[in-house]
């Protein structure tokens, strides 16, 4: 799904989503009484206001100049903590918290929704379903998948070039959820090319993917053959009552999945990628490649899950860039009953029931040094940061009770595609680094989608252990895979596609 809109309205979205906060107050501050046990009045001021007229007109042009994150700091050091957006008339034109884009229910767009319009016991049956086809005892057996997808696909980079890496890693990412997600004979057999349940290539009808996982779930089923995917765990589970779910719930649930996985993982592959190779952070770089020599010299080249565990040096620089490019600024709340809350400053403010509550605190100095600057280390041994912070002050997967299901499977998959790339090839960022998407909903970093707008990475392969001093980690490349539907860099992966889709 390609949401692109001009910059003017996608600014006013983005404003939109971080003032959704919104069923709230006068524009005046007032005051609301509250009684203790004791009977003692207490009198609890609203969060400071600021209509959404001002932020408009004093933070427009940093919104598009800077995006989101230089705004939040901005209201953050004027407001603090605690501050009100905009009354539910300025920011919900229907005043009943509806605030949200209208969709057609048969569009394919929003069949991923559907797993939120049932009953609530239904919903948290079907979410627990999700939670358990990816927890970590069962993720283990995805690894080999995941190795023989990326393999295939970097096998036929050819030896250098010059690559988008953004569209290598949204095509990339697709393949591993299509092998994990609907199991290996779907993945070869039925997807030429990775599709969205909203298709980024015009040509390819949005509709094909529903209609493919329905016969895959129809296929699996006569079958009788289980498999180890995720939608062989869907297939065996059952509601409190006995029943197993339908097809159109496996379906929905499935594209839903996928949905989630490719937006935020091939993003946060490529700020990854883009922050390790950038010319300030060659330190992190050089220390991520001495983490995988150590591992091959351990191991040898293979690859599992006890080894992925191994792989903190990896997993922070993955944890660092998701902090400072996650792929929603803030986290949308609603407040189902009033509660109080006290500042750092000692200021307590009343939040009442009904409104909607939007955090941010991924770049909040008191909890994160130099909150601007990458800086990996950050989450070792002796600083935690993240930790010592206190309860959700990282939260790129969201946290508490709606957190993402997918963590762990985000990072397994990234630390098994940036290691092969660590340990196979020299690359170099030689385009400027990325701007971030304010016009998406969705932002991620500017460039990309196959059209060369994002070409700027230089790859050469290492072809073996690399000498002294070299920067590959010197594990050889994967031999190519007869017939495989890896990207070969460059042009050519762009004709090969282009072939395909023909």
């Amino acid at each position: 799904m390609d949401l692109t809109i001009t910059s003017l309205v996608a600014a006013c979205l983005s404003m939109a989503v971080l003032f959704v906060a919104t069923k709230m107050i006068q524009q005046r501050p007032r005051t609301l009484c509250l009684y203790e046990k004791e009977n003692k009045e207490e009198e609890l001021l609203l969060p400071p206001v600021m209509s959404v007229v001002s932020v408009l007109t004093a933070y427009l042009p940093t919104l598009i100049a800077k995006g989101l994150p230089a705004v939040i700091h901005d209201l953050h050091s004027r407001l603090g903590s605690v501050f009100t957006r905009f009354r539910p008339e300025e920011g919900d034109p229907s005043g009943d918290g509806s605030f949200l884009p209208s969709l057609r229910i048969g569009d394919p767009a929003v069949q991923y929704l559907q797993r939120y319009d049932v009953d609530l016991a239904t919903r948290s049956r079907q979410i627990s379903f999700c939670t358990d086809s990816i927890k970590p005892i069962n993720l283990r057996g995805h690894v080999d998948s995941m190795v023989h997808e990326v393999e295939g696909y970097f096998a036929q980079w050819g030896e250098d070039g010059v690559v988008d890496i953004k569209y290598e890693m949204g095509n990339l990412i697709l393949l591993i959820a299509n092998r994990c997600l609907l199991g290996k004979q779907f993945g070869e057999s039925k997807l030429e090319q990775p599709l969205l349940p909203i298709s980024p290539y015009p040509t390819a009808p949005s509709a094909m993917l529903g209609e493919m996982i329905h016969e895959a779930v129809r296929s699996r089923r006569n079958s009788g053959v289980a498999e180890d995917d995720v939608l062989q765990k869907f297939l065996d589970s059952k509601y409190i009552n006995g029943r197993c779910m339908t097809e159109n719930e496996i379906a929905g649930l499935l594209i839903c999945m996928m949905f989630a996985a490719q937006h935020t993982s091939s993003s946060t592959s490529t700020w990854t990628g883009a922050c390790l190779l950038s010319h300030g952070h060659r330190s992190y770089l050089a220390a991520a490649i001495q983490e995988q020599k150590r591992i091959i010299q351990q191991h040898g080249d293979r690859i599992n899950w006890g080894i992925l565990l191994q792989m903190t040096t990896l997993t922070h620089c993955i944890k660092e860039a998701l902090r400072l490019h996650p792929p929603a600024n803030l986290l949308i709340r609603h407040a189902s009953k009033s509660f109080s809350v006290q500042t750092r400053q000692g200021h307590r403010y009343q939040i009442p029931k009904g409104h909607t509550l939007a955090t941010c605190t991924n770049r909040l100095p008191y909890i994160y040094k130099d909150p601007n600057v990458y800086d990996p280390s950050r989450f070792g041994p002796g600083r935690e940061e993240d930790k010592v912070g206190g309860k959700f002050s990282y939260t790129p997967f969201s946290a508490g009770r709606h957190v993402c299901l997918g963590e762990d499977f985000a990072y397994m998959q990234i630390k098994v595609i940036w290691s092969h790339l660590l340990r196979n090839f020299d690359l170099e960022l030689i385009s400027p680094f990325p701007e971030e998407e304010w016009e998406k909903f969705i932002p991620g970093p500017k460039g990309g989608g196959g059209d060369g707008r994002g070409k700027g990475w230089r790859k050469r392969r290492t072809g073996g252990r690399p000498a002294a001093g070299g920067r590959g980690c010197g594990a050889h490349a994967a031999a190519p895979r007869v017939g495989g539907r890896g990207g070969a860099g460059g042009e050519s992966t762009r004709e090969a596609m282009a072939q395909r889709q023909r």
